[in-house]
Order: C-alpha cells, then structure tokens, then sequence
C-alpha cells in the first residue's frame, strides 16, 4: 500500500508528464500508472498533438500499464492524475478495474471522481475505485491556471 509521501514522489512524476503536453500545445495534464512501486505507464494530454479526442493523459497512461502487464484488468494499479478525471477517463477506470486514483487539481465543472460526478465509485457498478484527492493540488492547479490564463492573454 501507499503512503503519502509515495503519492507525492509519483504525483510529481505525473506533474513531469503534464509539462510535456505544453509543448504540444496541449491542455496541461499528467497520469502515471504504479505497480508494486513501478511506472507501467505514463501519459500526457495528446489530443493536439496526435488530434484524437480520446488522447487524455489518463487514457494514454491506462493503454501502456495494460500493455506492461499483458492484459485489460489493472486491479493492483495505482493512477496518479494531475487533474481530476472526466467522465470518458473515470469510465475507462472502473471498465479497467483500476484499484486506486490518486489525483492533485479538483474540476468542479467536468470532473467525474467526487466533484460534479462520482462515477468511480457508483454503488450501481460492479466495481468501484478507491480515490485519494488533493495531492499536490496546488501545484497541479496553477500549471492549468498559468496555461488557461495564457491562451486568455495571447
């Protein structure tokens, strides 16, 4: 199991991720997906990039820690997600099975784990995810803040 200071050390890793989609152009977002205190997965909002709608830093991180175990169900992962994920990635979430999300920022309007939605933990599903929010959050917030506030200015 993780501690805090783990999901800091990770939730930095996926902040990495989320600077790196700046120079795409993209919204600035990261995840990194853990096993057994192993990165199987990185991603970085890509939907600019590689202009593909469904190209969320979570999606693209869940895709490469199912290839790095070798197959669909990632019950003993842990996502690490800069910003609270959307109602597309927390669906791929609890269809992946995923064990825990760990994410930094809140996104009150779209977000589907705790804020306007709870998806990953819908008592109607089978499964549910096990969610820990606000790591780091400042930090996740004010990159997403200086990008948004840019584009308003430029």
């Amino acid at each position: 199991m993780s501690g805090f200071f783990d999901d800091v050390r990770w939730m930095r890793l996926a902040l990495d991720e989320a600077q790196a989609a700046l120079i795409t152009g993209d919204v600035p977002i990261g995840a990194v997906a853990v096993l057994d205190g192993q990165v199987i997965g990185r991603g970085r909002n890509r939907r600019e990039a590689d202009g593909d709608p469904t190209a969320h830093a979570e999606i693209v991180a869940l895709r490469e820690a199912a290839r790095a175990v070798g197959e669909w169900r990632l019950e003993r992962v842990t996502l690490y997600c800069t910003l609270e994920p959307c109602i597309m990635c927390a669906g791929a979430m609890v269809q992946a099975r995923l064990w825990r999300l760990v994410y930094g920022a809140l996104d009150e309007r779209y977000g589907a784990a705790g804020s306007a939605l709870d998806l990953v933990r819908n008592p109607r599903f089978n499964h549910r995810v096990e969610v820990y929010a606000g790591v780091l959050r400042d930090e996740c917030a004010a990159l997403l803040d200086s990008f948004f506030r840019t584009l308003r200015e430029g």
